[in-house]
């Protein structure tokens, strides 16, 4: 079957002495693996087209007995320049993809999700600036998206700390159980605040480097409990080292 939708490029890997193969998530299809054939010789029509972050117009032939299914055509979709040359929204956008692409099952429609990928793709092109902080609060918005929204519990709005009870899902004063994860104050008015606004005014939200940090790796793990398949992703590294100095 002939499909023209759009795709969002999660990664990438070279396939043969020329061609590409990537995995995307299709509007149409959810998340898949397509084949550009030729695409790394300097004539091709895929040159520059099939890297992570791209958001692409995409002809493909889809076949659901295949795995990888191929590329017929592509054009951009949105111009996110910036997006490969500012190194700090570079990596970024790489770790976000990276977590998604865990997130997001093999053939699973999901097309919040995918407005959710877009439209932060868009977004975070224009910044004049980048802060780490988004991150967390991709984590909270994506669990959103996935059905595992964060319930919040009553909480004493002067209390010093809270608890992300990892089984349940809840923020609360109180430890639910040994899956329950401490937060600092810091953490949990954050938490709370992107449980219940979209606003960008998170990132005005106070959280030092060492909160930041606890903070996503407490959201990964709340990930792994409740989803197979999610690894360490192997784009921090590089996150980490390039916005060590960002908040």
């Amino acid at each position: 079957m002939i499909t023209k939708t759009e795709i969002i490029v999660l990664r990438t890997v070279d396939f043969s002495e020329s061609s590409r193969i990537a995995t995307v998530l299709s509007r149409e299809h959810g998340k898949m693996a397509v084949i550009a054939k030729g695409a790394r010789k300097p004539k091709s029509k895929f040159v520059g087209l099939i890297e992570p972050g791209r958001v692409l117009s995409a002809v493909y032939y889809y076949k659901a007995s295949r795995d990888v299914q191929t590329l017929s055509e592509a054009s951009h979709a949105e111009q996110l320049g910036s997006l490969s040359v500012d190194m700090e929204k570079m990596a970024l956008s790489t770790s976000a993809l990276e977590l998604i692409a865990q997130l997001v099952h093999e053939g699973e429609v999901n097309e919040p999700v995918f407005d959710f990928t877009r439209n932060f793709l868009v977004w975070l092109d224009v910044q004049e600036q980048v802060s780490r902080k988004i991150f967390p609060y991709l984590q909270v918005r994506l669990a959103f998206l996935l059905g595992l929204e964060l319930q919040i519990q009553e909480i004493d709005p002067e209390a010093g700390s809270g608890y992300l009870n990892i089984q349940d899902g809840t923020l609360s004063g109180e430890a639910a159980n040994t899956n329950s994860i401490q937060l600092t104050r810091n953490q949990l008015h954050f938490l709370i605040h992107c449980a219940e606004s979209r606003k960008m005014s998170i990132l005005a939200k106070e959280l030092n480097k060492n909160e930041l940090s606890s903070l996503i790796d407490h959201l990964d793990k709340y990930f792994r409990y409740h989803l197979e398949g999610i690894r360490p992703r192997r784009s921090d590294a590089i996150f980490d080292q390039i916005l060590k100095d960002l908040l």
